[in-house]
């Protein structure tokens, strides 16, 4: 991002030495110049016989309503797949005399799983996520370490958790585990005693 900025600044102060520099100017306005002339010729070579208009208009027109179609049903299909329901039992009368039915919020796993990470030193952010997958609930857990600390050690310790939550629920949730960097993690100081 840093070089896209800097190349942008460059091309910026070029242009306007080249358009503060007479030779440059006269060269600019010669070629604009010609560059207008035949977008003016191109527009009438492209003019419909029923309107005056050129025929690029509805092209353009077309194009971006395309791309205002595509962004709206990418839009409409963010959050897809999340769940909201972690497990569920449907009690019968015949086990232990009431019937009733029993459903684990996806909060309650990702709360805790979350919790647990946050006490850790190690660890700069956390976050915890539930989606449908294959008619079966399964969580995301996404983990932003400190730098120099070890990722298979982060990942044993939270499959040690993972363990615990799924004695403690009493089934086996799938984990996708992701362990990633970024800026936030490479540019906060691992807190010291002092």
């Amino acid at each position: 991002m840093t070089l896209i900025g800097l190349l942008m600044f460059g091309v910026g102060v070029g242009a306007v030495v080249l358009a503060t520099t007479p030779p440059a100017a006269r060269w600019w306005q010669a070629w604009a110049g010609a560059q207008l002339d035949w977008l003016v010729d191109y527009a009438d070579r492209t003019r419909l016989l029923l309107t005056s208009q050129s025929w690029i208009w509805f092209a353009g027109a077309a194009f971006f309503l395309i791309v205002v179609i595509v962004m709206i049903s990418w839009i409409a299909n963010q959050g897809k797949g999340r769940a909201s329901t972690l497990h569920s039992y449907d009690g019968n009368a015949d086990d232990d005399g009431a019937s009733g039915a029993v459903r684990l919020s996806c909060a309650v796993a990702e709360q805790a799983l979350k919790s647990a990470l946050l006490e850790r030193s190690d660890v700069v952010g956390v976050s915890v996520t539930s989606y449908d997958f294959r008619q079966q609930t399964a969580l995301k857990v996404r983990v932003l370490p400190r730098p120099g600390v070890a990722p298979h050690k982060i990942a044993a310790e939270i499959g040690e958790l993972v363990a615990a939550l799924d004695e403690l629920l009493g089934l086996e949730v799938p984990v996708l585990l992701s362990i990633g960097s970024g800026t936030r993690s490479r540019f906060t100081k691992a807190e010291r005693v002092r």
